[in-house]
């Protein structure tokens, strides 16, 4: 029988950012990404689940400790990413442009190194209530 379990851990943070392919001229950056290419940035509100799935343990019960996850989510990513602009204060976007699909994969990456590898590991992140990017994809 396959005990897998998934559990998740939901978080959000706050930053600014603008989609702009600098290969571009101004017209066709406008024409692409409309509202999104402002020169003075915008923000977002985002939300992210963190989705982890495995066998409990058998002591605890615990697929992982949210706690722990937690704590590792806020260190790791939130402090990184909370309240920035994440065009300038990112070093990973500064040839990126920072699109959900790209800060979904980033925030996978950094979470990827300081979770059990044996751990499904999936991240969900709402840039928007009804615009959202998960990675990695079903």
């Amino acid at each position: 029988m396959n005990n897998k379990v998934s559990v998740y851990r939901k978080e959000h943070f706050n930053a600014a950012h603008r989609l702009h392919n600098a290969s571009w001229d101004d017209a066709k950056n406008e024409m692409v990404f409309v509202k999104c290419n402002n020169p003075s940035y915008h923000g977002h509100n985002y939300e992210m689940e963190v989705r982890v799935t495995g066998m409990p343990d058998w002591e605890t019960g615990y697929v992982i400790d949210l706690k722990m996850l937690s704590d590792v989510i806020n260190e790791n990513v939130i402090e990184k990413l909370d309240h920035k602009n994440l065009n300038l204060d990112i070093p990973e976007f500064l040839n990126l442009n920072p699109t959900a699909e790209n800060i979904v994969i980033l925030i996978y990456e950094i979470l990827r190194e300081k979770i059990d590898r044996q751990l499904y590991l999936q991240v969900r992140l709402y840039e928007t209530p009804r615009n959202f990017a998960e990675y990695p994809a079903n």
